[in-house]
């Protein structure tokens, strides 16, 4: 699995939660205990009392990139449960390659 990585593109999450959820049902973790990724919440009070929310998909030291879902052809459940369509996940080099310039992202690698 050292070949893989994860790109996490945190300008289009929403928070929604879906890819902790298909983790811990993937690996059937109870909904008390950590799984492999955690959404983070930053909120920002902006000038003219706006708020600037960012949800950051962070990944835990459980996330093992669903490594028997990868052998059988599987997208990660995180990856595949992803409404927003922010986490990619394929060969290290070939995402370090579409990560975006302007956005905020991040590339996981294992």
């Amino acid at each position: 699995m050292n070949d893989y990585a994860l790109l996490v593109d945190y300008e289009y999450c929403t928070g929604c939660h879906a890819c902790e959820v298909a983790c811990k049902q993937e690996h059937r973790i109870p909904a008390k205990k950590p799984g492999g990724i955690k959404i983070i919440e930053l909120i920002e009070e902006l000038p003219g009392r706006k708020l600037d929310i960012t949800y950051f998909p962070l990944l835990t030291r459980f996330c093992l990139f669903c490594a028997p879902r990868v052998k059988r052809g599987l997208l990660p459940a995180c990856v595949k449960h992803c409404m927003a369509q922010c986490l990619k996940f394929g060969r290290a080099e070939e995402l370090a390659k579409k990560t975006p310039r302007k956005r905020r992202a991040v590339l996981w690698a294992r």
